[in-house]
């Protein structure tokens, strides 16, 4: 498939927005990829398992994300419940991963 698409203003058929909508699902991943390799770095750095799950720092990034989604006019609560499983889910991998290094 191309990432060929257009911007949502330049939509004009729901074919289009599917494309785009597509384009940005694997743009996601590309970020989620991303994401999931900090948390292997971050395995590989922390020299405790308990420093993995840190709640101070999810409820900060969750906050900002919270406010940054709210400065964009986007569901700011339903981005913060998705970013609580994105942590979750990050703190999970971290976990598997530094147990997997020290094995």
């Amino acid at each position: 498939m191309t990432d060929d698409y257009k911007l949502p203003d330049a939509c004009e058929t729901m074919e289009d927005v599917r494309q785009g909508v597509d384009a940005t699902d694997r743009e996601l991943v590309d970020l989620l990829d991303r994401r999931f390799r900090y948390m292997r770095a971050a395995a590989r750095i922390k020299t405790e398992r308990e420093q993995v799950r840190d709640e101070a720092r999810k409820a900060s990034v969750i906050a900002a994300v919270v406010a940054d989604a709210g400065s964009r006019n986007l569901p700011a609560g339903e981005i913060g419940t998705i970013w609580d499983s994105l942590v979750e889910a990050s703190i999970a991998y971290e976990m598997v991963e530094w147990d997997r290094l020290r094995r």
